[in-house]
């Protein structure tokens, strides 16, 4: 067991902390906060109890909006939290598809979408209650700051937490401002945009207001990667008293994006621009529309009572071309080349705070209630219509889906001694799917069907904190991870119906990690395991549909270490490694994972779980004064990666250089900034993301080459 012969040493790596640690002189700040300014202390709100960086006892990760946005083209997360330990978040260069996002290795088995991570906009779930997310809705030109959570306190956010990322946008302020940008890169890539913010008062109350707007496109890397996307984000906030604020949210977009699919080894070293055949061929493509909005209400009762009550509603439309062959569809059972989903979803979440005193220490209690729903209508259609392909056929598959979640919850965070804190939570989550089976023909039966999948998912943490600059804890937490419905959408049998015979996993976490602070800053190291049963995996993925089944138990030992400084006036440096050996348990004894003739498919015990680096390291240097000349670089090492059960195949490793230049200018009222930017510096030729078990073995999706971009933003200040 890693963590019994490797303990000693990381707890003497924490007792040295504060030998390793510079003088005053030095101003260290948060790994945390890659932002610079040591201001007011940061607040993080990711465990619910809203602590400063050093007393939550968890790693969490704070990037400033700012940050993120300089020298950026700001249409991917993934541009700005490189330096997050623990977090890989890849960009597929397709935007059918969606960056691929995992935190300790949950997430990874995703082929589209996000899963095993939470995603949250503004205190409003961008995960749906069976677990599947997107991040296509988040707006990069108006965020404030976003966090990021690992380890075991992800569990008190419910089903599928094997890691939490939250947005925070912008919130208006005085004085009114209004800003626009624009950017330009390589491949034909355009992003332009306008903001505005401030804050009016009304009578005995204020309201301050965010409104933002974005259109990007591209031509794509790739051959069949065009793209565009429209994106609305508004917020507005009512302060209706001094002790009440309600927050309005609502934020919509719009994709049209065409697919290329992944290639095999040969290809991606070969031809990385190609796409495969049958790309073109059907005419690959998806597009989505989505509209969701959202209420927020806070109120302090009195000094040691606070109410927080949040509603939300959401509509996605969304149609996707596949690449399945026509004479494939031919089979009754087949729910066709076209997938058409309109999906209605909506929730609330009830929280009430109070503090008391408790053997004479404080004490915080949090107490909650949680319900989220989703209502989905599933057609599937032939893509093809005669000899003409790529385009809705006859009717293959008509259901009805629902799914939601009640999840109670109670917290607590008790100062039991003068340098010891203890923090306990538990949720309850249960969460039931419903299926209505509306195409009945012959040779297709009725394949209505319905599951509930209940657990208990207890969180504790103990904390010491021998000075105001040292912090030690150690947590553990249970969590579960139920199948969505598109990964029950197809049996491993090739048969129709739903897959309700996949089991959802179920994980326990174990955390050891320490915080340092010195002149406002915070350097961390986390040792972590995390240890699953009935692990969920990618059973086949071909011509964009895949499978899943249950895989046994697996375990993943990690460690990460983060560090950031401001030093010598405006200069910043940044370092993050993460170490992660994620591996299979147990052997699968299915058919569908031994098959003698796939040897890409034996899944044995000591395998490493397809998806996952074992190895990450980010650093970067930059000078950024408030006006002037601006430069900086960075760099990342990413190890190679696993890309199917067998681990016959890997995505080799990669290391990747960037660099930028820039100027900002004030004038009164003005301010005019731009820069240019070089990425992959030395022209690598890697593996962006990957397919796990593709089952064409089209395992990749290249990266581009050396690229460059450059913008420009404008703003004025009333």
């Amino acid at each position: 067991m890693l963590i019994k012969n490797t303990l000693p040493a990381v707890c003497l790596s924490i007792a040295a902390l504060p030998c390793l640690l510079p003088g005053k002189a030095a101003a260290l700040a948060a790994e945390e906060s890659p932002a610079v300014e040591a201001l007011a202390p940061i607040t993080v709100t990711s465990t619910r109890i809203g602590a400063s960086i050093l007393e939550t006892p968890a790693s969490v990760s704070l990037v400033d909006g700012e940050q993120m946005r300089n020298a950026r083209l700001r249409v991917n997360l993934s541009e700005g939290l490189g330096g997050v330990p623990g977090l890989q978040i890849q960009n597929r260069e397709n935007y059918a598809q969606d960056l691929q996002v995992s935190i300790r290795g949950y997430g990874a088995r995703s082929t589209f979408g996000v899963r095993g991570v939470r995603i949250y906009v503004d205190g409003i779930p961008a995960t749906m209650p069976d677990g599947q997310g997107q991040t296509s809705n988040i707006d990069i030109n108006s965020i404030d700051h976003v966090e990021v959570l690992r380890g075991p306190f992800s569990a008190l956010y419910g089903n599928s937490s094997g890691g939490v990322v939250q947005i925070f946008t912008e919130e208006g302020r005085n004085p009114p401002e209004l800003s626009t940008s624009l950017a330009a890169g390589s491949f034909g890539t355009r992003r332009y945009g306008a903001k505005a913010r401030g804050l009016v008062s009304a009578g005995e109350s204020d309201i301050d207001y965010l409104l933002s707007a974005n259109r990007f496109t591209t031509e794509g890397y790739r051959e069949h990667s065009a793209a565009r996307r429209n994106q609305g984000n508004a917020k507005i906030g009512f302060q209706l008293d001094d002790d009440a604020r309600l927050t309005l949210i609502a934020n919509s977009v719009s994709i049209r994006a065409d697919d290329p699919l992944g290639l095999d080894r040969e290809t991606f070293e070969t031809d990385p621009t190609s796409a495969v055949s049958n790309a073109t061929l059907y005419n690959t493509r998806k597009s989505v529309r989505q509209t969701q909005g959202g209420l927020v209400y806070e109120k302090r009762l009195d000094q040691g009572r606070e109410l927080r009550a949040m509603v939300y509603y959401g509509q996605r439309d969304m149609v996707q071309y596949l690449a399945i062959p026509a004479a494939a569809q031919r089979n009754p059972q087949h729910s066709g080349g076209v997938i058409d989903l309109t999906r209605h979803y909506a929730g609330a979440d009830v929280r009430w705070t109070s503090q008391h005193n408790f053997a004479g220490r404080p004490l915080t209690l949090i107490a909650g209630l949680a319900y989220d729903e989703l209502r989905e209508d599933r057609r599937g259609y032939e893509n093809f219509v005669g000899s003409s392909l790529g385009m809705k056929g006859d009717l293959r598959r008509d259901e009805h889906n629902k799914v939601w979640n009640l999840d109670p919850y109670l917290q607590a965070s008790w100062a039991f001694a003068e340098q010891w804190t203890l923090d306990a939570g538990l949720r309850y989550s249960h969460v039931r799917f419903d299926s209505s089976d509306h195409y009945i023909e012959p040779g297709n039966g009725d394949d209505s069907g319905r599951a509930s999948y209940g657990e208990w998912l207890p969180v504790g943490s103990l904390r010491w904190t021998p000075s105001d600059s040292l912090s030690v804890y150690v947590s553990v937490g249970r969590g579960f991870e139920t199948p969505t419905f598109n990964e029950i959408s197809y049996r491993t049998d090739g048969m129709g119906g739903l897959n309700f015979d996949l089991l959802p996993a179920t994980n326990v976490n174990l955390e050891v990690g320490a915080k340092a602070k010195v002149a406002g800053g915070t350097l961390s190291a986390a040792l972590f395991q995390s240890r699953t049963q009935d692990e969920i995996v990618a059973a086949d993925a071909q011509f964009g549909r895949t499978s899943y089944q249950n895989a046994g138990r697996t375990r993943r030992n990690g460690f990460e270490l983060g560090w950031s400084r401001a030093f010598a006036g405006h200069w910043k440096a940044q370092l993050a490694y993460g170490w992660l050996d994620a591996r299979y348990r147990d052997d699968c004894g299915t058919a569908s994972c031994l098959d003698a003739g796939r040897p890409d498919k034996w899944l044995r015990a000591g395998n490493r779980i397809p998806g996952v680096a074992r190895h990450a390291f980010y650093m970067s240097l930059d000078w950024l004064p408030e006006e002037g000349f601006r430069a900086g670089m960075d760099a990342r090492y990413l190890s190679s990666i696993p890309v199917n059960d067998g681990n016959t195949e890997a995505a080799p490793s990669y290391f990747v250089a960037g660099m930028h230049a820039g100027y900002v200018w004030k004038e009164g009222p003005w301010r005019l900034a731009g820069y240019a930017r070089v990425d992959n510096l030395f022209d690598k030729q890697y593996a962006g993301s990957v397919i796990v078990n593709e089952g064409n073995q089209r395992y990749y999706e290249p990266a581009p080459g050396r690229n460059w971009s450059a913008g420009l933003d404008l703003s004025y200040t009333f």
